[in-house]
């Protein structure tokens, strides 16, 4: 077997010396959960194995840190090749984590019934902590899938500053959400009980409370999110952030192929491509394509020009429509006529 990129490799033995240190300090592994999703058949679990200080003084100083604004996203220490314990009905399942502390694995879902469900999960040690997942009922046939930045939030950032600033330095009171938005979300999910959204965004896993925070206080629908995590790879030293997208909603549709999906971005990265690439291969798995044009200001500081990137839009020919606007309120008359004139029961003859 090949060896990993360099770059992984020492940012693994960094983050080993690093655990060994905050060992000796008192700190002690503690379970991240993140929200997942399943269906009556199976569960997809996400969550970080980290190291948090304990009750030492060192231990008293970090969480001091740690309640800063900023640092509790992004100060972390992984636990690297460790064990998370996932209390399921069928008993425990130690699941190893990879050389950054995550796991994301599929569980065969034994009693959680449709619906928001609560999972267990714990250290070897024992301590505990809960995440949230939805069982989505085989019967759902509407879905939303949604990117995060520049499409719900308003970041008004240089792209390549956003994610330390927005982890940094921003509490997620200060944040702005784009108008209508939830509104968009809440009517959508209203008219179709039970169905799922979930956040497909090259955002940082380490934001995940942040943003999780953020929703609720801007009355966004719960929903599961699949981030990413930075750094370098076994291959090189970025992940591809258009690949995670393209890669995580085709997964949605395999997971779910009774589901027709509402697809939300905007205009000022690979929304447009990634969603017309997928709904021009499988139609019958789009509803609709909504997308936020952002404002010459936003699109320079996406890509650094003032116009969208139209060039990477796909053919839109094709069955699903597409509809455009600024803001959420403008988004949601088009798409509501868009879904009108729709019939819900278009058969589905594709594969993922």
């Amino acid at each position: 077997m090949s060896r990993s990129f360099f770059a992984a490799r020492v940012e693994e033995a960094l983050n080993r010396a690093m655990g060994r240190m905050l060992r000796r300090l008192g700190w002690k592994e503690r379970v991240v959960a993140y929200t997942g999703y399943g269906d009556p058949t199976f569960v997809r679990v996400m969550a970080r194995l980290t190291l948090a200080p304990g009750r030492s003084a060192a231990g008293v100083i970090g969480r001091e840190l740690l309640r800063r604004r900023g640092w509790r996203n992004f100060f972390a220490q992984p636990v690297v090749r460790g064990t998370i314990v996932v209390h399921t009905s069928r008993g425990p399942v130690e699941v190893p984590t990879d050389r950054s502390g995550y796991i994301d694995v599929r569980l065969e879902n034994g009693t959680l019934p449709p619906g928001w469900q609560r999972i267990e999960y714990s250290t070897l040690d024992g301590r505990r902590t809960t995440g949230e997942v939805q069982i989505i009922d085989p019967s759902v046939d509407f879905g939303i899938i949604s990117d995060i930045d520049d499409t719900i939030i308003s970041t008004m950032l240089p792209r390549l500053m956003l994610a330390a600033w927005n982890s940094f330095v921003v509490h997620e009171s200060a944040r702005q959400a784009v108008p209508g938005m939830a509104r968009l979300y809440r009517d959508l999910l209203a008219e179709h009980p039970g169905a799922p959204l979930v956040f497909v965004s090259t955002g940082s896993w380490n934001t995940h409370p942040t943003l999780t925070r953020f929703l609720h206080s801007r009355r966004f629908p719960l929903g599961a999110m699949l981030l990413t995590d930075w750094g370098p790879t076994s291959t090189g030293w970025f992940r591809s952030g258009r690949a995670h997208k393209e890669r995580e909603v085709r997964q949605l549709a395999r997971d779910f192929p009774g589901i027709r999906w509402v697809m939300i971005g905007d205009d000022g990265q690979h929304d447009p491509a990634i969603y017309g690439r997928f709904s021009h291969d499988f139609p019958d798995h789009v509803r609709a394509v909504a997308i936020r044009q952002l404002t010459p200001a936003e699109q320079v500081l996406a890509h650094g020009t003032l116009d969208s990137l139209e060039s990477e839009q796909m053919d839109r020919t094709h069955s699903v429509p597409w509809v455009t606007g600024q803001d959420g309120w403008e988004i949601h008359v088009k798409l509501d006529a868009a879904l009108s004139e729709q019939d819900p029961e278009t058969p589905r003859t594709d594969t993922p």
